[in-house]
């Protein structure tokens, strides 16, 4: 198993490495500075947008459902496991860089949301079929299709190998066999049997149950989060000093030890930002192609509000939790990290209730994968690969009893990540000025409407 962590730790380190992380930030800054800051000024309009949505447009779901399977999907163990790997791996300077990150992937998320509905088609069952491979063929052209079904490829893989399952299935049954000693067999088959249960009924199933299901875990895991900071509030302003030195810590570019931790800190938090928040990544976009609505635009602001409530919101609770408890300074790692920040307010029963909460981050993220997977799948071998694909992805939940160790688990999901990543970067970067354009016609709509 050193092999095999070693070997994948280098594909990692390849992919993560200088060239993604200019890619991701740049087409961040490019569209941040293209769209004049939407992400601060039109933040206020988007959050009112998920409530006040017409969805009067075609679709299978509503503008607020389909961004409940997007967060399904974004809010996972990323944002307890991957928020405590990166404080861990790269201190707290890490959290930094993933505010960075998310902040310019508000405006990577607007637009992805926005192309998802622009070029979005319907596949013979009337279902929409949307995305990056959709985006990527149809708006820079037939030439570039290979771009597409790669993205595809990659996408329907990381839902099976990655992201969408083993990462999220083993934190589940490592907490669950930390507090309740459960069989950890089990409880991946539990997890897989209600899996089935929803995945089965495709989109309009797994839009149900998350907009039943997220809302509320959302509320509760911030309400239990921000008692961990109202019990530590002293610490507080400690934690954020913290946080800001070593993300500025100037003595590393000089190299050495500080300097691995200068690098680590910003590759981790970003790494693991985009983990979390899945900006940039293309996933999604698929989810928002599925949404009512006339306008493109409206989509694409409704769609990056999910990168504000996963990280700006969520992971900085984790992040902050962590930090002025002091636990990530021990021994634990992973979500029993985040167990031991949880019980050092709460008690005995601060595991549970996290536990609970990672249970339901977990499910959630498992079925909104699920709906990715498929459509990748779908886009290149039609829609009779839906069934097969759903099937091969319950096994693959069920089979995540055999454990790998953590490490390889995440490496995996940050390879797979990546390597969706690259294509829709690219076609982000190359549709820019759609995106500029759609934004400036949704908001003259507006202004003649209010005349």
């Amino acid at each position: 198993m050193p092999e095999l962590q070693a070997f994948l730790d280098n594909i990692d380190g390849y992919i993560w490495g200088l060239p993604m992380l200019v890619l991701l930030m740049g087409t961040g800054v490019l569209l941040t500075v293209r769209l004049n800051l939407i992400q601060v000024f039109r933040l206020p309009m988007a959050l009112k947008l998920i409530f006040t949505a017409r969805n009067e447009g075609i679709g299978d779901v509503s503008s607020f459902k389909s961004l409940c399977t997007a967060l399904a999907a974004t809010v996972g163990t990323g944002n307890i496991v991957g928020v405590a790997t990166a404080v861990m791996s790269g201190g707290p300077g890490a959290l930094f860089w993933m505010w960075v990150a998310a902040f310019l992937g508000i405006a990577t998320k607007y637009a992805e949301g926005l192309l998802s509905i622009r070029f979005r088609t319907f596949d013979e069952r009337g279902e929409a079929l949307g995305g990056p491979m959709r985006y990527i063929e149809m708006g820079l052209g037939a030439k570039w299709k290979f771009l597409a079904i790669l993205f595809a490829i990659f996408g329907a893989l990381a839902g099976v190998l990655g992201i969408g399952t083993s990462t999220q299935v083993n934190a589940v049954i490592n907490a669950f066999n930390s507090s309740f000693g459960f069989n950890m067999f089990y409880t991946a088959l539990v997890v897989a049997a209600l899996v089935a249960l929803v995945i089965l009924g495709g989109i309009r199933s797994i839009a149900t149950v998350s907009a039943s299901i997220v809302p509320i875990m959302c509320l509760v895991y911030v309400f239990f989060g921000l008692g961990i900071l109202v019990e530590h509030w002293a610490q507080v302003p400690a934690a954020f000093a913290l946080i800001f030195r070593e993300a500025f810590n100037f003595n590393a570019i000089g190299g050495g030890i500080t300097g691995s931790v200068f690098a680590a800190a910003i590759r981790t938090g970003v790494a693991r930002g985009i983990f979390s928040n899945e900006a940039g990544l293309g996933s999604a976009p698929i989810a928002s192609a599925a949404a009512k609505t006339h306008w493109a635009a409206e989509q694409g602001l409704i769609s990056m509000t999910g990168t504000f409530i996963d990280t700006i919101i969520i992971c900085s609770v984790t992040g902050l939790s962590l930090i002025v408890t002091n636990v990530y300074t021990g021994t634990e790692r992973g979500a029993r990290l985040t167990q031991a920040a949880f019980g050092e307010v709460y008690g005995e029963i601060g595991p549970y209730i996290l536990t609970v909460c990672l249970a339901l981050f977990a499910f959630t993220t498992i079925l909104g994968w699920a709906y990715y997977g498929e459509r990748c799948a779908t886009y290149v071998f039609g829609v009779k690969a839906t069934l097969p694909y759903r099937l091969l992805y319950i096994l693959a939940v069920a089979l995540a009893a055999y454990e790998f160790p953590l490490d390889v688990v995440w490496a995996v999901a940050d390879i797979t990540n990546g390597l969706m990543a690259f294509p829709n970067l690219i076609a982000l970067v190359g549709l820019s000025s759609v995106v500029v354009v759609e934004t400036r016609k949704y908001f003259q709509h507006l202004s003649s409407i209010r005349r």
